[in-house]
């Protein structure tokens, strides 16, 4: 009987597993923005003035687990300015990178987020002024 009860409950373990590690990863959420406080975005934006100094592409993601990685590709025009790889931690986990922004890229820039196999996951367009 005691076979039974642990053959039925590794089941449902290796079941549970496959739920968690079936479910697709997405981005709930995103922003480009001038700061994050408090895992939020703050003062999100499309348009931002070539003194912006700084910007964050904020980023919640859901269907996630411990060692799922994503990344945040930062382009202007059609040129990779950064690629950063960040972790996630959870089912659902808020996460962010920054990107300074010289006073003379001014222009149509793009941040793809994109899985660990490179499926882009969601795309923010903004432009700087």
């Amino acid at each position: 009987m005691r076979k039974k009860v642990w053959a039925v409950m590794a089941l449902a373990a290796l079941a549970a597993a496959s739920l968690v590690m079936a479910a697709e990863l997405k981005v709930e959420d995103a922003a480009i923005c001038k700061a994050v406080v408090d895992r939020a975005p703050q003062e999100a934006g499309v348009s931002f003035p070539a003194d912006v100094g700084k910007l964050y592409c904020f980023t919640k993601i859901v269907g996630g687990a411990e060692g799922t990685v994503i990344k945040h590709v930062w382009s202007f025009g059609d040129q990779e300015m950064a690629a950063v790889e960040l972790k996630v931690g959870a089912a659902t986990w808020r996460t962010w990178s920054a990107k300074t922004i010289d006073p003379s890229w001014k222009g149509a820039w793009k941040v793809e987020v994109k899985d660990a196999e490179g499926k882009v996951l969601s795309t923010l367009n903004f432009t700087i002024q």
